[in-house]
């Protein structure tokens, strides 16, 4: 039996990176998935795990859109009898656009994907979940939304947001048994991340990436969704309103001359 062996579950942003590996895993363990994102290349995704012996479908569309929204949750409940877990893990960075050159159309555009997205997904899902007393949903949010150095402004406010969503919605849903916490990712090679990682490589400086955490290293979208997985099944049962840090430790420190360790 797997660990989401028999839910049914919602995964946007599952063309690539972190999603699809999520998606990926959520099949493994059990789920059978509705993977979304507006990227074609969902199809890949669905089509991979379909390949493995598991249960999904693709939906192409805007993650911020909420009429989209409605459709990819009435399409898990319509294919798959219900809903147990969503993940609403799409999101985009605006680019690489220095602050006073950050326009409001860039914030608008950054705001609805990142925030508006996980809040109509929360505020859809729930509505099915709350008669079954029960339900996960998981929020992307990023070490960008604790504390500056991670990302462009309008990125990382959009983050902040999504950790005090996580725990807003958490108490919204008072007493209905459905559960809502955030993830917050450090430095994971993704396609969002991936110049940064392309640019160290080209310099031979590969060996430098994610030296700021304890951990000294970058991270895999798989350890990502592992934490995911989590947080949907019900060994998260206690779990709620949290925004749990997946970054090798980057967070527990504030930036310092000279590290610690063996000598």
């Amino acid at each position: 039996m797997g660990r989401l062996e028999g839910f049914s579950a919602v995964v946007t942003g599952a063309a690539s990176g972190i999603g699809r590996a999520s998606a990926t895993l959520f099949a493994k363990e059990g789920a059978r998935v509705v993977c979304v994102d507006r990227a074609e290349a969902v199809e890949e995704t669905a089509a991979s795990i379909q390949a493995h012996g598991g249960q999904a479908i693709a939906m192409t569309g805007d993650a911020g859109d909420e009429a989209f929204v409605q459709a990819y949750i009435q399409r898990a409940v319509d294919e798959f009898g219900g809903l147990d877990a969503v993940y609403a893990n799409a999101g985009i960075t605006g680019g690489p656009t220095p602050f006073f050159e950050l326009t409001p159309e860039i914030w608008t555009e950054v705001l609805r994907i990142n925030l508006i997205g996980p809040f109509l997904a929360i505020k859809h899902a729930s509505k099915i979940m709350i008669p079954k007393g029960k339900g996960s949903i998981i929020c992307t949010a990023s070490v960008a939304g604790i504390r500056s150095g991670a990302g462009p402004a309008s990125y990382s406010a959009s983050k902040a947001g999504v950790i005090n969503l996580a725990t807003t919605a958490a108490n919204e849903l008072y007493g209905t048994g459905v559960r809502v916490n955030a993830v917050c990712p450090g430095l994971i090679e993704t396609g969002m991340t991936q110049s940064v990682f392309d640019y160290a490589r080209s310099r031979g400086s590969e060996g430098r990436i994610g030296q700021l955490n304890p951990l000294t290293r970058a991270g895999v979208p798989d350890e990502i969704a592992h934490m995911a997985l989590f947080l949907a099944s019900d060994e998260a049962s206690y779990v709620n309103g949290q925004a749990i840090a997946v970054d090798g430790g980057l967070s527990s420190s504030h930036p310092v001359g000279k590290r610690g360790g063996p000598r």
